[in-house]
Protein backbone atom coordinates (compact mmCIF):
# COMPACT_ATOMS: atom_id res chain seq x y z
CA UNK A 1 0.00 0.00 0.00
CA UNK A 2 1.52 3.63 -0.85
CA UNK A 3 1.10 6.09 1.90
CA UNK A 4 -1.66 8.16 0.00
CA UNK A 5 -5.32 8.73 1.47
CA UNK A 6 -7.75 6.55 -0.20
CA UNK A 7 -10.88 8.38 -1.95
CA UNK A 8 -13.71 7.98 0.21
CA UNK A 9 -17.11 8.43 -2.02
CA UNK A 10 -19.61 11.12 -0.98
CA UNK A 11 -23.34 10.08 -0.26
CA UNK A 12 -23.57 7.74 -3.04
CA UNK A 13 -27.33 7.37 -3.48
CA UNK A 14 -29.88 7.70 -1.27
CA UNK A 15 -31.54 6.24 16.09
CA UNK A 16 -33.02 3.99 17.97
CA UNK A 17 -32.01 0.15 17.98
CA UNK A 18 -34.28 -2.55 17.62
CA UNK A 19 -32.79 -5.45 18.80
CA UNK A 20 -36.36 -7.49 17.38
CA UNK A 21 -35.65 -10.73 15.96
CA UNK A 22 -37.39 -9.96 12.99
CA UNK A 23 -39.35 -12.43 10.97
CA UNK A 24 -38.75 -15.59 12.59
CA UNK A 25 -40.90 -18.42 12.44
CA UNK A 26 -41.37 -19.62 16.04
CA UNK A 27 -40.45 -23.40 16.39
CA UNK A 28 -43.56 -26.44 17.18
CA UNK A 29 -43.33 -28.15 20.09
CA UNK A 30 -41.60 -30.43 18.52
CA UNK A 31 -39.07 -28.38 17.54
CA UNK A 32 -39.01 -28.51 14.38
CA UNK A 33 -39.56 -25.40 11.34
CA UNK A 34 -42.89 -25.19 9.22
CA UNK A 35 -41.99 -27.50 6.03
CA UNK A 36 -38.55 -28.85 7.58
CA UNK A 37 -38.23 -32.67 6.91
CA UNK A 38 -36.92 -33.78 10.31
CA UNK A 39 -35.75 -31.97 13.60
CA UNK A 40 -34.56 -28.36 13.10
CA UNK A 41 -30.74 -27.49 14.03
CA UNK A 42 -29.49 -24.16 16.24
CA UNK A 43 -30.85 -21.37 14.79
CA UNK A 44 -29.12 -18.91 12.74
CA UNK A 45 -28.59 -15.05 14.54
CA UNK A 46 -27.48 -12.21 11.94
CA UNK A 47 -27.99 -8.56 11.61
CA UNK A 48 -28.73 -5.94 8.83
CA UNK A 49 -28.48 -2.61 9.89
CA UNK A 50 -29.50 0.80 8.03
CA UNK A 51 -30.99 4.48 8.46
CA UNK A 52 -34.44 4.81 8.88
CA UNK A 53 -35.93 7.22 11.55
CA UNK A 54 -33.05 10.03 11.70
CA UNK A 55 -34.79 13.50 12.18
CA UNK A 56 -32.14 15.26 9.90
CA UNK A 57 -33.91 16.03 7.23
CA UNK A 58 -30.57 15.67 5.07
CA UNK A 59 -29.67 11.93 6.21
CA UNK A 60 -30.08 9.64 3.58
CA UNK A 61 -33.32 6.97 4.75
CA UNK A 62 -33.01 2.85 3.75
CA UNK A 63 -36.16 1.89 5.11
CA UNK A 64 -36.62 -1.11 2.79
CA UNK A 65 -33.26 -2.70 3.76
CA UNK A 66 -34.26 -4.03 6.87
CA UNK A 67 -37.95 -4.64 5.85
CA UNK A 68 -36.04 -6.76 2.92
CA UNK A 69 -34.25 -8.70 5.76
CA UNK A 70 -36.96 -9.36 7.73
CA UNK A 71 -39.13 -10.93 4.79
CA UNK A 72 -36.81 -13.16 3.58
CA UNK A 73 -36.56 -14.38 7.18
CA UNK A 74 -40.34 -15.05 6.54
CA UNK A 75 -40.43 -16.69 3.39
CA UNK A 76 -36.80 -18.63 4.35
CA UNK A 77 -38.45 -20.34 7.62
CA UNK A 78 -41.82 -20.84 6.22
CA UNK A 79 -39.84 -23.13 3.64
CA UNK A 80 -38.00 -25.16 6.36
CA UNK A 81 -35.09 -22.52 7.35
CA UNK A 82 -31.43 -22.59 6.18
CA UNK A 83 -31.28 -26.54 5.93
CA UNK A 84 -33.39 -26.99 8.86
CA UNK A 85 -31.67 -23.56 10.81
CA UNK A 86 -34.20 -20.60 11.86
CA UNK A 87 -33.04 -17.15 10.10
CA UNK A 88 -33.15 -14.91 12.76
CA UNK A 89 -32.15 -11.04 11.71
CA UNK A 90 -31.64 -8.60 14.29
CA UNK A 91 -32.59 -4.95 12.60
CA UNK A 92 -30.60 -1.44 13.70
CA UNK A 93 -31.02 2.10 12.99
CA UNK A 94 -27.59 2.86 12.24
CA UNK A 95 -29.08 6.70 11.52
CA UNK A 96 -27.05 7.98 8.74
CA UNK A 97 -24.26 9.22 11.48
CA UNK A 98 -20.78 7.80 12.45
CA UNK A 99 -21.64 7.38 16.09
CA UNK A 100 -24.43 5.01 15.02
CA UNK A 101 -23.02 2.86 12.66
CA UNK A 102 -20.19 2.30 15.40
CA UNK A 103 -23.33 1.63 17.96
CA UNK A 104 -25.15 -0.76 15.66
CA UNK A 105 -21.32 -2.87 15.28
CA UNK A 106 -20.63 -3.22 18.75
CA UNK A 107 -24.46 -4.00 18.97
CA UNK A 108 -23.99 -7.04 16.85
CA UNK A 109 -20.49 -8.43 18.16
CA UNK A 110 -22.56 -8.17 21.76
CA UNK A 111 -24.91 -10.40 20.36
CA UNK A 112 -22.57 -12.40 19.11
CA UNK A 113 -24.33 -12.74 15.66
CA UNK A 114 -22.63 -14.59 12.47
CA UNK A 115 -22.82 -12.24 10.20
CA UNK A 116 -23.97 -8.20 9.31
CA UNK A 117 -25.72 -8.86 6.41
CA UNK A 118 -27.20 -6.74 3.23
CA UNK A 119 -26.67 -3.41 5.05
CA UNK A 120 -26.51 0.41 4.22
CA UNK A 121 -23.81 2.60 5.95
CA UNK A 122 -21.94 5.47 4.44
CA UNK A 123 -19.70 5.04 7.72
CA UNK A 124 -17.12 1.96 6.95
CA UNK A 125 -14.71 3.88 9.24
CA UNK A 126 -16.62 3.94 12.31
CA UNK A 127 -18.37 0.57 11.87
CA UNK A 128 -15.70 -1.60 10.15
CA UNK A 129 -12.94 -1.17 12.60
CA UNK A 130 -15.96 -2.84 15.52
CA UNK A 131 -16.60 -5.57 13.40
CA UNK A 132 -12.78 -6.30 13.13
CA UNK A 133 -12.35 -5.88 16.85
CA UNK A 134 -14.89 -9.04 17.62
CA UNK A 135 -14.08 -10.94 14.47
CA UNK A 136 -17.84 -10.73 12.49
CA UNK A 137 -17.98 -10.93 8.78
CA UNK A 138 -19.83 -7.70 7.03
CA UNK A 139 -21.91 -9.77 4.25
CA UNK A 140 -23.04 -7.71 1.20
CA UNK A 141 -23.58 -4.32 2.22
CA UNK A 142 -24.51 -1.54 -0.43
CA UNK A 143 -21.49 -0.35 -1.31
CA UNK A 144 -21.79 3.16 0.31
CA UNK A 145 -18.26 3.31 2.12
CA UNK A 146 -14.79 2.42 0.91
CA UNK A 147 -13.79 0.27 3.95
CA UNK A 148 -16.50 -2.38 2.26
CA UNK A 149 -13.67 -2.67 -0.35
CA UNK A 150 -10.57 -3.25 1.76
CA UNK A 151 -11.77 -4.36 4.99
CA UNK A 152 -10.30 -8.51 5.33
CA UNK A 153 -13.92 -9.50 6.78
CA UNK A 154 -16.06 -7.50 3.91
CA UNK A 155 -17.50 -9.58 0.80
CA UNK A 156 -19.25 -7.03 -1.29
CA UNK A 157 -21.58 -8.44 -3.76
CA UNK A 158 -20.98 -5.65 -6.17
CA UNK A 159 -18.23 -3.03 -7.73
CA UNK A 160 -19.30 -0.55 -5.66
CA UNK A 161 -19.64 3.26 -6.93
CA UNK A 162 -15.64 2.36 -7.88
CA UNK A 163 -16.89 0.20 -11.03
CA UNK A 164 -20.04 2.00 -11.92
CA UNK A 165 -17.67 5.59 -12.55
CA UNK A 166 -15.73 2.93 -14.90
CA UNK A 167 -18.19 1.26 -16.23
CA UNK A 168 -20.24 4.86 -16.89
CA UNK A 169 -17.02 5.90 -18.68
CA UNK A 170 -17.50 3.12 -21.24
CA UNK A 171 -20.75 3.70 -21.70
CA UNK A 172 -20.62 6.90 -22.61
CA UNK A 173 -17.62 6.23 -25.25
CA UNK A 174 -20.57 4.77 -27.51
CA UNK A 175 -22.24 7.81 -28.00
CA UNK A 176 -20.30 10.80 -26.67
CA UNK A 177 -17.55 13.00 -28.33
CA UNK A 178 -16.63 14.65 -24.67
CA UNK A 179 -18.21 14.81 -21.29
CA UNK A 180 -18.50 17.01 -18.96
CA UNK A 181 -18.46 15.73 -15.12
CA UNK A 182 -20.06 17.17 -12.66
CA UNK A 183 -19.21 15.75 -8.99
CA UNK A 184 -18.39 17.07 -5.53
CA UNK A 185 -15.78 19.43 -4.45
CA UNK A 186 -14.22 17.13 -1.65
CA UNK A 187 -11.97 14.13 -1.26
CA UNK A 188 -14.38 11.51 -2.21
CA UNK A 189 -15.18 13.65 -5.42
CA UNK A 190 -11.66 13.65 -6.33
CA UNK A 191 -11.33 9.91 -7.21
CA UNK A 192 -14.17 10.05 -9.38
CA UNK A 193 -12.79 11.82 -12.46
CA UNK A 194 -9.77 9.08 -12.99
CA UNK A 195 -12.36 6.46 -12.83
CA UNK A 196 -14.28 7.63 -15.45
CA UNK A 197 -11.68 8.72 -17.74
CA UNK A 198 -10.34 5.46 -17.23
CA UNK A 199 -13.33 4.01 -19.23
CA UNK A 200 -13.50 6.67 -21.59
CA UNK A 201 -10.17 6.58 -22.86
CA UNK A 202 -9.90 2.97 -23.37
CA UNK A 203 -12.37 3.89 -25.88
CA UNK A 204 -10.08 6.63 -27.43
CA UNK A 205 -11.89 9.67 -26.34
CA UNK A 206 -10.62 12.17 -24.41
CA UNK A 207 -10.59 13.04 -20.48
CA UNK A 208 -14.00 14.43 -18.99
CA UNK A 209 -14.24 18.27 -18.42
CA UNK A 210 -14.40 18.21 -14.72
CA UNK A 211 -16.71 20.45 -12.55
CA UNK A 212 -16.65 21.00 -8.93
CA UNK A 213 -19.75 21.18 -6.81
CA UNK A 214 -20.90 21.64 -3.48
CA UNK A 215 -22.40 18.69 -2.24
CA UNK A 216 -25.02 21.44 0.55
CA UNK A 217 -26.35 23.66 -2.62
CA UNK A 218 -30.04 24.48 -3.35
CA UNK A 219 -29.30 25.33 -6.73
CA UNK A 220 -26.61 24.51 -8.85
CA UNK A 221 -27.25 26.76 -11.91
CA UNK A 222 -23.46 28.01 -11.61
CA UNK A 223 -22.22 24.38 -12.49
CA UNK A 224 -25.22 24.22 -14.96
CA UNK A 225 -24.11 26.95 -16.67
CA UNK A 226 -20.67 25.62 -17.09
CA UNK A 227 -21.87 21.94 -18.06
CA UNK A 228 -23.52 23.86 -21.24
CA UNK A 229 -21.05 25.80 -22.22
CA UNK A 230 -18.60 23.33 -22.38
CA UNK A 231 -20.88 20.46 -23.54
CA UNK A 232 -20.37 21.04 -27.16
CA UNK A 233 -22.86 18.62 -28.44
CA UNK A 234 -21.38 15.94 -25.79
CA UNK A 235 -22.99 14.64 -22.79
CA UNK A 236 -23.63 15.75 -19.32
CA UNK A 237 -22.98 13.50 -16.00
CA UNK A 238 -23.63 14.50 -12.30
CA UNK A 239 -22.72 12.13 -9.83
CA UNK A 240 -23.62 14.20 -6.88
CA UNK A 241 -25.54 11.52 -4.67
CA UNK A 242 -29.05 13.02 -3.74
CA UNK A 243 -28.31 16.03 -5.04
CA UNK A 244 -27.70 14.82 -8.44
CA UNK A 245 -32.20 15.91 -8.81
CA UNK A 246 -31.40 19.26 -7.99
CA UNK A 247 -28.43 19.63 -10.21
CA UNK A 248 -30.33 18.00 -13.38
CA UNK A 249 -33.44 20.76 -12.33
CA UNK A 250 -31.09 23.60 -12.29
CA UNK A 251 -29.48 21.99 -15.72
CA UNK A 252 -33.09 21.71 -17.87
CA UNK A 253 -34.26 25.78 -16.57
CA UNK A 254 -31.48 26.66 -18.20
CA UNK A 255 -30.98 24.32 -21.51
CA UNK A 256 -31.83 26.49 -24.64
CA UNK A 257 -35.12 25.16 -26.02
CA UNK A 258 -34.90 22.43 -28.92
CA UNK A 259 -31.14 21.84 -27.74
CA UNK A 260 -31.13 18.79 -25.70
CA UNK A 261 -27.96 17.38 -24.28
CA UNK A 262 -27.54 14.45 -23.17
CA UNK A 263 -27.71 13.47 -19.54
CA UNK A 264 -25.90 10.57 -17.33
CA UNK A 265 -25.34 9.53 -14.63
CA UNK A 266 -25.05 6.14 -12.32
CA UNK A 267 -27.53 4.13 -9.97
CA UNK A 268 -27.53 5.27 -6.58
CA UNK A 269 -27.66 9.06 -7.76
CA UNK A 270 -30.13 8.05 -10.22
CA UNK A 271 -33.02 5.27 -9.63
CA UNK A 272 -36.34 4.10 -10.71
CA UNK A 273 -38.13 5.70 -7.27
CA UNK A 274 -36.40 8.84 -8.18
CA UNK A 275 -37.49 8.70 -11.66
CA UNK A 276 -41.28 7.71 -10.50
CA UNK A 277 -41.15 10.45 -8.28
CA UNK A 278 -40.22 13.35 -10.63
CA UNK A 279 -42.68 12.56 -13.50
CA UNK A 280 -41.59 9.14 -14.47
CA UNK A 281 -42.36 9.50 -18.85
CA UNK A 282 -42.16 13.64 -17.74
CA UNK A 283 -38.77 12.96 -15.48
CA UNK A 284 -35.78 15.35 -16.17
CA UNK A 285 -34.33 11.92 -16.59
CA UNK A 286 -36.24 11.04 -19.66
CA UNK A 287 -32.95 9.48 -22.28
CA UNK A 288 -30.36 9.51 -19.58
CA UNK A 289 -28.19 7.37 -19.70
CA UNK A 290 -27.59 4.90 -16.11
CA UNK A 291 -24.58 2.66 -15.11
CA UNK A 292 -26.49 -0.02 -12.54
CA UNK A 293 -24.81 -3.09 -10.92
CA UNK A 294 -27.87 -5.57 -11.57
CA UNK A 295 -30.32 -6.41 -14.70
CA UNK A 296 -33.22 -3.58 -14.92
CA UNK A 297 -36.03 -3.74 -12.61
CA UNK A 298 -38.35 -5.76 -14.74
CA UNK A 299 -35.69 -8.47 -15.72
CA UNK A 300 -36.86 -11.78 -15.09
CA UNK A 301 -34.12 -12.42 -13.19
CA UNK A 302 -35.90 -10.84 -10.61
CA UNK A 303 -39.28 -12.87 -10.24
CA UNK A 304 -38.51 -14.95 -7.19
CA UNK A 305 -37.63 -12.27 -5.13
CA UNK A 306 -40.71 -9.96 -6.48
CA UNK A 307 -42.66 -13.14 -5.82
CA UNK A 308 -41.48 -13.28 -2.41
CA UNK A 309 -42.32 -9.47 -1.46
CA UNK A 310 -45.96 -10.17 -2.39
CA UNK A 311 -46.42 -13.06 -0.35
CA UNK A 312 -44.37 -12.38 2.66
CA UNK A 313 -44.37 -8.68 2.84
CA UNK A 314 -47.71 -8.21 3.87
CA UNK A 315 -48.07 -5.11 2.33
CA UNK A 316 -44.99 -3.25 3.66
CA UNK A 317 -45.05 -0.38 1.86
CA UNK A 318 -40.99 0.19 3.11
CA UNK A 319 -39.81 -2.13 0.44
CA UNK A 320 -40.01 -1.25 -3.16
CA UNK A 321 -38.45 -3.97 -5.51
CA UNK A 322 -37.42 -1.17 -7.81
CA UNK A 323 -34.89 0.03 -5.34
CA UNK A 324 -31.28 -0.75 -5.82
CA UNK A 325 -30.66 -0.82 -1.98
CA UNK A 326 -33.53 -3.60 -1.37
CA UNK A 327 -32.14 -5.73 -4.31
CA UNK A 328 -28.65 -5.87 -2.82
CA UNK A 329 -30.27 -6.73 0.35
CA UNK A 330 -31.87 -9.64 -1.25
CA UNK A 331 -28.19 -10.76 -3.07
CA UNK A 332 -26.74 -10.86 0.29
CA UNK A 333 -29.48 -12.82 2.21
CA UNK A 334 -28.48 -14.97 -1.11
CA UNK A 335 -24.88 -15.36 -0.26
CA UNK A 336 -25.59 -15.92 3.59
CA UNK A 337 -27.58 -18.91 2.77
CA UNK A 338 -24.98 -20.45 0.48
CA UNK A 339 -22.18 -19.95 3.23
CA UNK A 340 -24.83 -21.35 5.98
CA UNK A 341 -25.50 -24.23 3.71
CA UNK A 342 -21.48 -25.36 2.87
CA UNK A 343 -21.02 -25.16 6.84
CA UNK A 344 -23.49 -27.83 6.98
CA UNK A 345 -23.94 -29.50 10.44
CA UNK A 346 -21.35 -27.52 12.41
CA UNK A 347 -22.53 -24.26 14.45
CA UNK A 348 -22.54 -21.67 12.73
CA UNK A 349 -20.05 -18.48 14.16
CA UNK A 350 -18.88 -16.34 12.24
CA UNK A 351 -15.10 -17.56 12.12
CA UNK A 352 -16.96 -20.37 10.28
CA UNK A 353 -18.77 -17.76 8.08
CA UNK A 354 -15.35 -16.65 6.81
CA UNK A 355 -13.30 -19.24 6.86
CA UNK A 356 -16.40 -20.92 4.49
CA UNK A 357 -16.21 -17.56 2.39
CA UNK A 358 -12.40 -17.54 2.29
CA UNK A 359 -12.36 -21.28 1.12
CA UNK A 360 -14.33 -20.36 -1.98
CA UNK A 361 -18.06 -21.33 -2.03
CA UNK A 362 -19.77 -20.23 -4.84
CA UNK A 363 -23.03 -18.20 -5.04
CA UNK A 364 -25.55 -18.50 -7.43
CA UNK A 365 -27.17 -15.46 -7.63
CA UNK A 366 -29.61 -16.85 -10.23
CA UNK A 367 -28.27 -14.60 -12.94
CA UNK A 368 -28.82 -11.22 -11.06
CA UNK A 369 -24.69 -11.17 -10.66
CA UNK A 370 -21.77 -13.15 -11.64
CA UNK A 371 -21.12 -16.25 -9.92
CA UNK A 372 -19.81 -14.64 -6.69
CA UNK A 373 -17.04 -15.99 -4.52
CA UNK A 374 -14.01 -14.35 -2.29
CA UNK A 375 -10.96 -16.43 -2.62
CA UNK A 376 -7.78 -14.96 -2.68
CA UNK A 377 -7.43 -15.60 -6.48
CA UNK A 378 -10.73 -13.99 -7.01
CA UNK A 379 -10.46 -10.42 -5.22
CA UNK A 380 -9.56 -7.41 -7.86
CA UNK A 381 -6.17 -7.08 -5.99
CA UNK A 382 -6.30 -2.98 -6.41
CA UNK A 383 -4.54 -0.26 -3.97
CA UNK A 384 -7.49 1.23 -3.28
CA UNK A 385 -10.45 -1.40 -3.59
CA UNK A 386 -9.03 -4.90 -3.09
CA UNK A 387 -11.68 -6.91 -1.47
CA UNK A 388 -13.94 -6.46 -5.03
CA UNK A 389 -14.53 -9.49 -7.02
CA UNK A 390 -17.73 -8.48 -8.91
CA UNK A 391 -16.23 -6.52 -11.68
CA UNK A 392 -19.52 -6.25 -13.84
CA UNK A 393 -21.74 -3.79 -14.41
CA UNK A 394 -25.18 -3.24 -16.64
CA UNK A 395 -25.78 -0.37 -19.27
CA UNK A 396 -29.12 1.34 -18.45
CA UNK A 397 -31.09 4.13 -20.43
CA UNK A 398 -34.72 5.98 -19.23
CA UNK A 399 -37.23 5.22 -21.45
CA UNK A 400 -41.29 6.24 -21.06
CA UNK A 401 -39.99 6.94 -17.73
CA UNK A 402 -38.44 3.25 -16.81
CA UNK A 403 -34.74 2.10 -16.64
CA UNK A 404 -34.29 -0.62 -19.16
CA UNK A 405 -31.68 -2.50 -20.95
CA UNK A 406 -29.36 -0.49 -23.18
CA UNK A 407 -27.11 -3.33 -23.49
CA UNK A 408 -28.03 -6.78 -22.66
CA UNK A 409 -25.88 -8.69 -19.96
CA UNK A 410 -23.07 -7.77 -18.05
CA UNK A 411 -19.99 -5.72 -18.83
CA UNK A 412 -16.49 -6.79 -17.68
CA UNK A 413 -14.97 -3.38 -16.21
CA UNK A 414 -11.77 -5.17 -14.15
CA UNK A 415 -9.30 -3.10 -17.03
CA UNK A 416 -10.63 0.26 -15.92
CA UNK A 417 -10.48 -0.35 -12.14
CA UNK A 418 -6.59 -0.02 -12.17
CA UNK A 419 -4.45 2.63 -9.04
CA UNK A 420 -3.52 4.93 -11.84
CA UNK A 421 -5.16 6.61 -14.70
CA UNK A 422 -4.83 5.76 -18.39
CA UNK A 423 -2.39 8.33 -20.27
Amino acid sequence: MTGRRRPTFPRPFPGVISAAAAGAVLLSGCGVLPGASGGSREPVTVMTWAPDRSEDINAVKMAGVPAMAQTYARWVNDTGGIDGRELKVLVCDEADTPLGAERCAREAVEKKVAAVVGSYSRHGQSFMPALEAGGVPYIGGYGASTEEFSSYLSYPVNGGQPALLAGHGQQLSRGCERVSLVRPDSIGGDGMPPLLNNGLMAADRPASTDILAPLDATSYDEQATQALERSDGGCVTAVLGARTETFFDSFRRLEPDGDQVRISSVLGSVSQPLIDRTGGPNSPFEGAYVTGWYPDARNARWKEMREVIGKYAFGDNRIDPDDTAVQTTWIAYTALRAAVRAIDDEKVTPGRVVATLNRGVEVDTGGLTPTLRWRFEDLVGTLAYPRIVNTKVTFQVVRDGRLTAQKKGFVDVSDALTDAPRS
